[in-house]
């Protein structure tokens, strides 16, 4: 005798798609732009020494004395550059988290469209590299000033084809805010002018005065 057979046989059903598991303790991550806008501000400021060229004066009598020698801010600046180097590249190597990977990547660089969500290492990895980012913003900004300074007092003669390149850094992170540019090509601007700044650095402590 057969069987009855079963109502709407499972033959021509689509076997089910595994689904993948979310990560333990999930949590939306901060915006990544809060971390990426200061890290270029930092860039910001060591290109700023561009503004030397046009707006430097003579030392006047009363002017403060500088707190720290010229060479001592150049290597500190210099430090400065490598370690947002190394940030812009940490960037790069976390691109769902930093760099605008998955359905925001080609949004334009702005607040609220590039958050994600991410486990306990994600969370941990996100507030090393601002607190990173945050010291480096101090860091970058007071050396560029002592370095403006030495400039000023006549402890760095630097040409001024020196000065116009620190500027072409200037433009190029001005491009990034002025056109709204993606998370990624912010990112990966920001990371090859790390390492121009760094070059720009290296060669004005060539033209320190002894």
């Amino acid at each position: 005798m057969a069987l009855p057979s079963r109502k709407g046989s499972d033959k021509n059903k689509e076997p089910l798609k595994p689904v993948e598991p979310r990560e333990p303790d999930s949590r939306i991550a901060p915006d990544p732009f809060t971390a990426v806008l200061p890290a270029l501000a930092a860039l910001g400021a060591i290109a700023s020494i561009a503004a030397i060229n046009w707006t430097a004066e003579e030392r006047t009598p009363d002017r403060s004395k500088a707190k720290r020698k010229a060479g001592t801010a150049i290597r500190e600046l210099e430090t400065c550059c490598l370690g947002l180097s190394e940030i812009f590249r940490r960037f790069q190597r976390h691109p769902k988290l930093f760099a605008g990977e998955g359905a925001g990547g080609t949004s334009p660089l702005k607040f609220g469209v590039h958050g994600t969500r991410v486990g306990p290492d994600g969370s941990r990895l996100f507030h090393q590299i601002m607190n990173d980012v945050a010291s480096m913003l101090v860091l970058a900004s007071q050396n560029a000033f002592d370095v403006m300074c030495a400039v000023e007092d006549g402890e760095i003669d630097a040409p001024e084809t020196l000065y116009f390149a620190f500027g072409e850094c200037q433009e190029r992170l001005n491009k990034l805010i002025q056109n709204r540019a993606t998370l990624k090509l912010a990112v990966d601007d920001g990371a090859e002018i790390a390492e121009r700044l760094t070059q720009l650095v290296r060669e004005l402590k060539k033209h320190r005065s002894e």
